[in-house]
């Protein structure tokens, strides 16, 4: 190599006048940055004491990049016409190298072993995707010695498929070969022996000469199949936290745990659960030699299922060696393969039971059988096998398994508990509502009643027909705050209240009053938590044939309807209360005339309230619903129901309709009675008249000493004025009213007593009787059965 030489001028002041190109090669000055400066400034270091007398020797400059630069120099003085020194010219040549002692063949570096020994695969291509260089990593994982590859083109090696990884994996090495770039990226594949998926995290760099120039790329691959793995267990565990379990149907449940892990998880899947989990009972107390189970989903990648043995729906018994029993005999996972002799047992009994599905169950190699439990009890068992995917189930497999069964199990507790309190809850529900509605001639009545089919539970609705004395009739309905059974319980306490109250003949205001009252004592008794589930809304009607008057009272709840007969519907302006349980404010009566056959409508805010609904344009549709013609009572009930409800309505629905009747003057007789006991007399003679007209003559014998006993208690006892009233329906009502509010009451005489026996009398001789108090006093009457016809 040619020696770069370099000539520099010095003055006599040690400035720089002159300077070579070799100087600048050497020291990376150029000339305009050097002349006019002193020489003394480019030193790195102080020059020896001999060199100015030597003008020879070694010199240390500073290169332009900043490093030391050794030069060896020699100065030759320029004398001027005096003979004086002017200065000098220097020239430099690099310091020759000091002889190195010969070094003795040594093997691989630290670094260079630590590198081939290396547990992660680390190899090098050069920029035309030919290896160059691989650690023992990189050759056990290709399997082929590190000489057989050093060469060879990427792509040319039959130990390379091509496929979308290899493709992926070339194009990576050009681009990082072409740009100079790094290159991370995971890629994912399957093992070609067992089959089993992997993943790999790789790694490119460029590797670069000390020009900077890219030589070649180098490679770091990490398994990273592990985490890979454990990525998708958690991921499949998030889906199952969001999709298991989204409705409260036992079945649902099911299903839905079995499409989360086909194919995903496994080829074939069943889920088996005791009878009892589908029904209302409780477990038993202890578990039956053989077990039953119920099929009640199972799914797989093949279309219909036909590696399914059982049918869904289906019952199977197991006997206590099969891996479901023993499954749920130890209370966890079961893991079979093939060639052991449990497993090999299992499905040769598969097979024997359905041959059918025989071709589709071969290749059946792999097996995990996990309890279904939830809350320390066995609900069932779900079994999950490999079938075409070559990968056995593994411990972690089987860890995954039970987490998902887990999970299914809690939701199907869950399914099966809030089935078994809405049974419950409706059942209490039914058995508080009334069966078969009294007899009565003042209405003609239809209902329904719809329990809501949303998780919230069976809500507290209710309605009732309540005969009363003089052929009236009391309609009510209510709805209690909140679902489920504390809700149903709360709604039977109300119901009794209101027959208890309608028995004392209470107008409707009055008897809410009542009623609020109840209902905050009620809410003193629960604890504080509890006290807004005990509110309620009421509406309590009492209807008149004889008057056709009806009156009504309302404790927050929606008015009803009405139709006059050849009248249009619309609703009641009703003076509505606050509900019952607020306390300390009035409820306030409505009363209105209506014509014989107007039909009434009273509802539950279930009908026309909802979230998602328009109350005015519900409350419309219920009223050109009402306007059906010619319709029967039940036909207008589902006609309504059609129009108003939506498909799945989201709370309980009672709807009670009435048509009315009345009472003509042809069936009832009404007299004024003086207050004189010689009338007493005369009042009996004109009951007896009317009986004859009614042709009732069997019965004149009770009516004349009841009518004697009560217009002579009027008389005795009450104040003007006095009314004796004859009403012929189902019975016939004898009714005494006078001015006075004391209400009579039955006593036993004594042996020698004058009185004290009327009202016993009556009791006795009647099929009912009792007392009401009215605007202007009271009313004491009677029933006497009437025979049919």
């Amino acid at each position: 190599m040619k020696q770069v030489a370099a000539a520099v001028i010095i003055d006599a002041r040690g400035m720089v006048t002159g300077w070579s190109e070799g100087a600048r090669r050497l020291t990376g000055h150029t000339a305009e940055a050097v002349v006019g400066r002193p020489a003394a400034e480019l030193l790195a270091e102080e020059l020896p004491p001999t060199a100015m007398t030597e003008l020879t020797g070694v010199v240390a400059l500073r290169h332009r990049d900043g490093h030391r630069v050794a030069l060896a120099v020699s100065a030759c003085p320029v004398l001027g016409e005096d003979g004086g020194s002017r200065g000098f010219v220097v020239t430099a040549l690099p310091e020759p190298p000091v002889p190195e002692p010969q070094a003795v063949a040594q093997g691989p570096s630290s670094l260079e072993r630590a590198i081939r020994q290396a547990s992660v695969s680390m190899s090098a291509f050069d920029t035309n995707q030919r290896y160059t260089w691989l650690n023992k990593a990189a050759c056990d994982l290709m399997g082929v010695e590190e000489q057989a590859l050093i060469g060879q083109f990427y792509g040319d090696t039959h130990l390379v498929p091509d496929d979308r990884i290899s493709q992926g994996f070339l194009l990576n090495l050009r681009e990082v070969a072409r740009t100079g770039t790094p290159v991370r990226y995971e890629t994912f594949g399957k093992d070609v022996n067992d089959g089993r998926e992997y993943a790999w995290s790789l790694e490119m760099w460029p590797v670069r000469d000390d020009l900077g120039a890219i030589t070649s790329v180098g490679i770091a691959a990490f398994d990273s199949s592990e985490q890979h793995w454990s990525r998708r267990r958690l991921a499949l565990l998030n889906e199952a936290a969001a999709g298991i379990g989204t409705t409260l149907d036992v079945v649902r449940t099911a299903e839905e745990l079995v499409e989360l892990v086909v194919p995903r998880f496994a080829d074939f899947v069943s889920v088996d659960l005791l009878d009892w989990v589908l029904g209302a009972d409780e477990p038993p107390a202890a578990p039956a030699d053989e077990v039953v189970l119920h099929r009640v989903a199972h799914g797989s990648g093949t279309e219909g299922t036909p590696e399914a043995v059982i049918p869904l729906g289906a019952k199977d018994t197991y006997p206590p060696f099969t891996p479901p029993v023993r499954a749920m005999a130890e209370g966890r996972a079961v893991l079979g393969r093939v060639g052991e002799r449990a497993f090999d047992e299992w499905v040769a009994e598969r097979n024997a039971r359905e041959p059918v599905g025989r071709p589709y169950r071969k290749g059946v190699h792999s097996m995990v059988t996990v309890p279904l439990r939830a809350r320390g009890t066995i609900l069932g068992v779900a079994v999950f096998l490999r079938i075409t995917r070559p990968d056995p189930y593994t411990e972690d497999d089987v860890a995954l398994a039970e987490e998902l069964a887990s999970r299914a199990a809690v939701c199907v507790d869950n399914a099966r508990r809030f089935a078994r309190e809405r049974t419950t809850a409706l059942a209490l529900q039914h058995s508080l509502l009334p069966r078969g509605l009294p007899g009565q001639a003042a209405v003609e009545v239809a209902h329904r009643y719809l329990p809501c089919g949303s998780t919230a539970g069976i809500g507290g609705d209710w309605f009732d027909v309540i005969p009363l004395s003089g052929s009236r009739v009391a309609l009510c309905v209510g709805d209690v705050v909140g679902h489920g059974i504390q809700s149903s319980a709360t709604m039977g306490r109300l119901r009794t209240a209101v027959r208890t109250l309608a028995d004392v003949d209470l107008p409707p205001d009055e008897l809410l009053t009542h009623l609020d009252d109840l209902v905050t004592h009620l809410a003193d008794e629960e604890d504080s938590e509890d006290v807004a589930e005990l509110g309620a809304t009421c509406l309590y009607a009492v209807y008149d044939p004889v008057s056709r008057r009806l009156t009504l009272a309302s404790a927050g709840h929606p008015p009803p309807a009405v139709v006059p007969l050849g009248g249009v519907a619309e609703l009641i302006e009703v003076s509505a209360g606050p509900p019952l349980g607020v306390g300390g404010l009035p409820f306030e009566a409505t009363e209105l005339q209506l014509p014989e056959g107007s039909l009434l409508a009273l509802y539950t805010d279930g009908l026309v309230e909802d979230r998602d609904r328009d109350i005015d344009h519900a409350t419309a549709e219920l009223c050109r619903a009402l306007n059906l013609p010619g319709a029967s009572l039940d036909a207008v009930c589902d006609a309504v129901l059609k129009a108003v409800l939506p498909e799945q309505p989201g709370d309980d629905v009672a709807l009670l309709l009435a048509r009315t009747h009345a009472l003509g003057a042809g069936r009832v007789a009404t007299w004024d009675v003086p207050p004189d006991p010689a009338h007493v007399a005369v009042a009996r003679q004109a009951a007896m008249e009317q009986l004859a007209a009614w042709g009732l003559e069997e019965e004149a014998f009770v009516t004349e000493l009841v009518v004697s006993e009560l217009v002579t208690n009027a008389i005795r006892y009450g104040e003007p004025p006095i009314q004796l009233r004859l009403i012929r329906d189902r019975a016939l009502i004898v009714e005494v009213s006078d001015g006075s509010s004391t209400s009579p009451h039955l006593r036993r005489a004594h042996a020698y007593d004058e009185g004290g026996r009327g009202l016993l009398l009556v009791a006795q001789l009647t099929q009912r009787w009792g007392s009401r108090q009215t605007g202007t006093g009271k009313t004491i009457w009677a029933e006497q059965p009437l025979p049919a016809g």
